[in-house]
């Protein structure tokens, strides 16, 4: 368990390759807009359901 020291450690971290400013920043506008995307994705799924729902009468 040589990797479980403290030189191990920090030399697996090491080997991590971190995002860029410019990647980060377009990995969390993709995030942004995917989330928006499926925000409205699932508030039509409830407004589609509801007029169903209201044609055969059972919501009042």
């Amino acid at each position: 368990m040589k990797w479980f020291s403290l030189s191990g450690i920090t030399k697996e971290i090491k080997k991590i390759r971190w995002p860029k400013g410019d990647d980060l920043l377009t990995n969390s506008v993709q995030v942004v807009i995917f989330t928006a995307c499926f925000a409205v994705f699932f508030l039509l799924c409830q407004l589609v359901i509801s007029m169903i729902l209201r044609m055969v009468g059972a919501i009042a």
